[in-house]
């Protein structure tokens, strides 16, 4: 364990007891027996230490007991030149034990028991011993006062160290996680990964999917995906936008319902190990900016046509210029009417009806417009290979096509 710093001592200067030479003589004789004494009571009362066979956790309360024992009688009877705090050593260890006890993951309630019983054996046995040295009734009250005070000092330093340390633990482990995470997210090899998920003891579920959300939302969401979440760091956002966070989630239904009014992108399932294709896929959909403005969570596994057809955008651009040149220029207004009226009639499979309620026009509009994009196109409407080219064509982009660079090449014609 660290050192630990002496500032969380809390007590004060306090005037040491009258105590007679022999008075002192007598317990610091027998200090080694009050210790034992305390540490038997102690592990025969507490369960959690009743239970241990661990001859280690005996031999750590025993010299806790003793230094603290020694620290109090020090304390009691006046510090020694050069030793202003004579009881900082115990209080550093109780600082220790409690500390001890949360890296053990025991929680705080055996080492206050032990306190408990520890102090009423001590005052006990140091009390018949004082007054059988010549204690006066008096001093003998003062006595206990000070016994039980000291005592609750050595709780409090304990419960400090118990925290700490237990912050200290959380932070670790959180920071392991995310090693984990990221490593993940990497595609390290198999053995690095299974080695960093042995290190944060981080049982991993059969399939894992990767969420990207804005940072800022992080906190309202996180304590909700569920104890196998692992949050894999963070990454810039797009042009002027915020930081986002990558998170893995085993429950991935569970994910869309938490985030469904959020802002947020979810990758497929894929087996844990191979969790870094899931977390390609959300990237590659804020990429092509699916769902950019909507505000809401982009189900990925919903925009898979989007996906496909946004991953090779110039041969898009050449296919929806050979098999669109048929309908005229883009942008003209009769060529939008009939690639509108195009799209509609091949997704409802040529049902006029349908069609007209689509695009809210009537029906016989569509049949004069489909007439003449007949016209247009001739028999190859009729061809499988021609119809499957317009639908690839037809379909509409994730995001607006952008606007020509103005400080582009020579666009005008030879």
């Amino acid at each position: 364990m660290p050192d630990v710093p002496v500032d969380h001592i809390r007590s004060g200067p306090r005037a040491p007891l009258r105590f007679e030479p022999n008075v002192v003589a007598s317990l610091q004789a027998r200090l080694p027996e009050f210790a034992e004494d305390c540490v038997d009571q102690i592990f025969a009362e507490v369960p959690e230490y009743a239970r241990t066979s661990s001859g280690e956790l005996r031999g750590t309360i025993e010299l806790a007991v003793q230094a603290a024992l020694g620290g109090f009688l020090r304390m009691a009877t006046g510090p020694r030149r050069g030793d202003p705090t004579p009881h900082a050593g115990a209080l550093d260890g109780a600082y220790k034990l409690g500390a001890g006890e949360a890296h053990s993951g025991r929680p705080m309630d055996a080492l206050l028991s032990a306190y408990r019983i520890g102090a009423r054996v001590a005052w006990r046995e140091m009390s018949a011993a004082a007054v059988a040295a010549g204690l006066d009734a008096a001093m003998t009250a003062e006595f206990a006062e000070l016994v039980f005070a000291y005592i609750d000092e050595l709780t409090a330093s304990s419960v400090e160290g118990h925290a700490s340390a237990l912050v200290q633990q959380d932070r670790m482990d959180e920071r392991r996680r995310e090693r984990l995470g990221s490593a993940l997210i990497a595609g390290r090899a198999e053995e690095v990964v299974r080695e960093f998920a042995s290190r944060a003891q981080w049982t991993p579920p059969r399939r894992l999917s990767a969420v990207v959300l804005p940072s800022i939302r992080l906190g309202a969401v996180l304590s909700a995906l569920g104890p196998h979440t692992l949050r894999a760091g963070e990454e810039p956002g797009d042009a002027g936008g915020s930081e986002r966070t990558v998170l893995l989630v085993s429950d991935r239904r569970g994910a869309l319902r938490v985030l469904a009014d959020r802002e947020a992108y979810v990758g497929p399932a894929r087996p844990w190990l191979a969790v870094a294709a899931s977390y390609e896929r959300a990237v590659r959909a804020i990429d092509v900016g699916l769902g950019r403005g909507a505000g809401t969570v982009v189900d990925t596994e919903e925009h898979l046509a989007d996906l496909v057809l946004a991953s090779a955008p110039g041969e898009l651009d050449d296919l929806r210029a050979q098999v669109l040149a048929p309908l005229g220029e883009p942008g003209d207004a009769a060529y939008e009417r009939h690639v509108e009226t195009l799209r509609s009639w091949l997704l409802h499979q040529g049902r006029r009806d349908d069609v007209a309620r689509d695009l809210h026009v009537h029906a016989q509009t569509v049949r004069y417009r489909m007439g003449q994009v007949r016209e247009l196109y001739g028999d190859r409407l009729a061809d499988p290979d021609t119809v499957m080219q317009l639908l690839l064509a037809l379909h509409p982009s994730p995001t607006p096509p952008a606007p020509p660079s103005s400080g582009g090449g020579d666009n005008t014609e030879g």
